[in-house]
């Protein structure tokens, strides 16, 4: 049964949205946030970071850093979340160290998953799968790289991600994936804790 997998947008919930978001999305059943600011204010990127990761640890969940390992181990967060072109997995890993989550995007290439392990990933994302909001330039990837990711490597959480909403996620989770990434179809949702229960129930 997959799990859902949150990630926030911070210019689509700026302040205490994000974090009226976040809380409102663990209250429906989420337990990993991936925290995703690209605004490059360091101020404000820790600050909402730790406020994200208090919550988080309210509710029992994992929070997720993207593409900043130096945060993540600042704040003590669970783990962070690289791109293809954010940085080393491996150096992440040795700062991290080997208890900490490690995801890295693989986008439509099991070459990539097959590096991101060898470097010390965790879990491997794949996407995306649908016309997606959040990565419109993305390559697209087809099902069946989740089930062939997951046989090829079965000791390893493997992550959908890309334009996924309540009307497709169960073609992805009946094609295998540990997590459902959301963004959009979350956390624009009018009731977000309605969202994720019905995210959680697939």
């Amino acid at each position: 049964m997959s799990k859902l997998y949150a990630i926030t947008d911070s210019q689509l919930m700026p302040g205490q949205l994000l974090f009226d978001g976040v809380n409102a999305a663990l209250q429906g059943g989420c337990r990993l946030v991936q925290y995703r600011d690209k605004s490059g204010d360091a101020v404000k990127r820790r600050q909402e970071a730790e406020g994200l990761l208090e919550i988080c640890h309210y509710h029992g969940a994992r929070l997720i850093i993207n593409d900043d390992p130096l945060l993540a181990k600042a704040i003590g967060a669970h783990g962070v979340h690289l791109g293809q072109t954010d940085g080393d997995a491996r150096a992440a890993r040795q700062l991290l160290g080997p208890e900490a989550m490690l995801g890295v995007t693989c986008h439509a290439s099991l070459e990539f998953a097959r590096q991101a392990l060898a470097d010390g990933a965790s879990y491997i994302a794949f996407g995306r799968f649908f016309p997606s909001q959040t990565k419109p330039d993305a390559p697209p990837a087809p099902l069946s790289l989740i089930s062939e990711a997951a046989t090829r490597y079965p000791d390893t959480q493997v992550v959908a991600i890309g334009g996924i909403t309540l009307d497709n996620a169960a073609t992805i989770t009946e094609a295998g994936a540990h997590y459902v990434a959301v963004s959009h179809a979350l956390f624009n949702a009018p009731d977000i804790r309605w969202q994720a229960e019905q995210f959680s129930r697939l």
